[in-house]
């Protein structure tokens, strides 16, 4: 009995300590930022872009380090791939009978526009990619990781690589037919505003102009007045 209170209490203390309790204040808080910044898009994009030219400097500035730019390129570039991809893959639906029938029926049965599901979401693709040019930065500063390499070969094969990915996964689209961008919201958006436009031009060239005809009408009256 005294042994199993003795551990209980051990256990009591170790979930209560300062450490776990900030450790997990710590991660609400980060979390609940993580779920502010979600609708803004424009903004996320562009700390990692900062991101992006605060590491390219540092490498630059320190001329080394090309193995670990290897390894981000190659990890941006994998990441790239997903956030392309569909979540469930065409090719493995055509392997199976069964679910492509179910997909065939589906679809003829409604004609309804089905948003394009990523294998690797928006926000995801965003967050691993800004974590991926910090853990990066970090890394630049400890000299056991600059190992020597002549950088134009590494270059060379990772371009070789991506126009061998990129070929890959365009080949893959034009065969099963989809399309990893939606353009339909872009263009709704595109002609409201241009509509928007065209009204507020039109009020601007005959509603505006009763204003500048009173007041020359005014002014010709006063000038009739005074001769």
């Amino acid at each position: 009995m005294e042994d199993e209170s003795g551990n209980e209490g051990d256990g009591y203390t170790m979930s209560d300590s300062p450490l776990a309790r900030w450790r997990i204040e710590f991660s609400k808080s980060f979390q609940n930022h993580l779920d502010r910044s979600a609708p803004h898009l424009v903004r996320r994009w562009l700390v990692t872009l900062i991101a992006a030219v605060i590491y390219i400097y540092r490498v630059y500035y320190a001329y080394g380090f090309f193995v670990v730019s290897y390894g981000l390129a190659t990890y941006i570039l994998n990441l790239l791939i997903g956030f392309l991809s569909p979540k469930v893959d065409p090719e493995l639906e055509a392997l199976d009978p069964a679910s492509a029938s179910a997909s065939s029926e589906s679809s003829k049965d409604s004609d309804e526009f089905k948003p394009f599901v990523r294998r690797l979401p928006e926000f995801k693709f965003w967050y691993a990619a800004t974590k991926a040019f910090v853990v990066a930065f970090v890394m630049t500063f400890f000299s056991f990781l600059d190992v020597p390499v002549f950088w134009p070969i590494l270059l060379c094969y990772w371009l070789f690589l991506y126009f061998l990915t990129m070929k890959r996964q365009i080949v893959h689209m034009v065969k099963y037919r989809y399309v990893p961008f939606d353009f339909r919201k872009k263009v709704t958006k595109l002609l409201l505003a241009s509509s928007c436009f065209f009204l507020y031009s039109i009020w601007t060239e005959y509603g505006g102009n009763d204003k500048p005809s009173s007041s020359n009408s005014s002014q010709g009256d006063e000038n009739t007045a005074q001769t």
